[in-house]
């Protein structure tokens, strides 16, 4: 994400603690950044951008001449926004406020690509701040290319910051029986290193992890350098149990992403669930909650050590209605207390797969500095606080 400009005023709440309102003008440049824009802008928010739209003349014809679309800077006000991963775009939808007169008040839709200039007009919270300043550091990480593979079977995907994207797929059967299927080892090896070439060709990546079970991937290993001695130094070998989704998670865990990129997103995501379920699944001195009561309480105390909120509970708190704004303003509450009193906030992405364990817990949790239960036989309480 490049940001070109950021004027923003801080005032103070009446409730306590400070608002920032104002305008930040930013460029998209991959599509971890739509999808990062995606959790930042809102209904209600004001964006302006240069698009095409057909603008009708003014004419005394009886049917007027078809009319082109002509670039012009609009400015909308926001009221649904979609990110389509597979069409590399952030669609934003919303009425027109500002533009040619001849437009206001009728609907339009930006189409945002990478590349294409923004501008974002709204009361800034204190995580979606956050978030612009990750996708800003993150532009400088390249793409790491996953390959898990067993006998006879490949899945390939690119680690994105909102999950792992599966690029292709490859199945010639498995053992003896691969012959049956259309080919032996050799085709299937040079298949796939067809494929490996070109994904990671085209993302431009910068090395290439191949993981799974069994010895496969150290055939596979030592037909690339032999085949091509460059790519195979940009590759490293891990262990994996399975392939496909599971075998990313592994991947992950292992942090074998981490240790090719440096900063990691989804890496901590993975980390950060695995513990707080370890947590939850302790019957005695749990350092972890889930539920907006509970986690409200774990604040109250300032246990609170990491705030983990699903992208979808945030968006979903959003949409219009009464009842939606008030849990929005409720979890825009908890977040900035957590963050006063030194705790980290992080919101998961529900595209992968630990997001969707978040979801099943509410779409909120924390893990806590200190436990605030204690169990005495049936009986839960919180550690004499109450």
């Amino acid at each position: 994400m490049k940001i070109l400009k950021k004027k923003l005023k801080v005032k103070e709440k009446e409730s306590g603690g400070k608002k920032r309102i104002g305008e930040i003008a930013l460029v998209p440049e991959s599509l971890d950044d739509l999808w990062h824009l995606k959790h930042v802008i809102e209904a209600g928010d004001l964006v302006s951008s240069v698009t095409y739209r057909k603008i009708e003349a003014a004419t005394d014809k009886v049917r007027p001449d078809k009319a082109d679309k002509k670039p012009v800077r609009l400015g909308i006000r926001t009221e649904d926004v979609e990110f389509h991963k597979f069409s590399r775009r952030l669609r934003i939808k919303g009425v027109i406020e500002h533009g040619i007169e001849t437009e206001l008040g009728a609907y339009h839709t930006f189409n945002i690509e990478p590349g294409v200039k923004l501008s974002v007009v709204k009361e800034w919270k204190e995580h979606q701040l956050k978030r612009l300043k990750e996708a800003e550091k993150a532009v400088a990480s390249p793409d790491v290319l996953v390959v898990t593979m067993e006998e006879g079977e490949a899945i390939a995907g690119v680690v994105r910051q909102y999950g792992v994207d599966e690029l292709f797929s490859l199945r010639y059967g498995s053992g003896k029986g691969m012959e049956s299927a259309g080919g032996d080892k050799k085709d299937f090896f040079n298949d796939l290193l067809k494929h490996v070439k070109n994904s990671f060709q085209s993302l431009k990546a910068e090395a290439i992890i191949i993981a799974g079970p069994g010895f496969i991937k150290d055939d596979f290993f030592s037909f690339l350098k032999e085949q091509d001695a460059d790519l195979a130094k940009q590759t490293r070998i891990e262990q994996a149990s399975s392939i496909g989704v599971s075998g990313f998670i592994e991947v992950l865990k292992r942090g074998a992403v981490e240790r090719l990129k440096k900063e990691e997103r989804l890496t901590k995501e993975v980390t950060l669930l695995d513990k707080l379920m370890e947590e939850i699944s302790k019957e005695q001195d749990s350092k972890a909650v889930y539920g907006k009561e509970e986690v409200r309480k774990a604040l109250e105390y300032g246990a609170v050590e990491t705030l983990l909120v699903s992208d979808e509970k945030l968006m979903k708190s959003r949409i219009e209605g009464a009842e939606a704004e008030k849990e929005a303003e409720e979890i825009d509450r908890m977040l900035e207390e957590a963050e006063r009193k030194r705790g980290e906030v992080v919101i998961v992405s529900t595209e992968f797969e630990p997001g969707k364990r978040l979801n099943a817990l509410g779409g909120i949790a924390a893990i806590l500095r200190f436990g605030i239960y204690m169990t005495f036989g049936d009986n839960n309480f919180c550690n004499g606080l109450d």
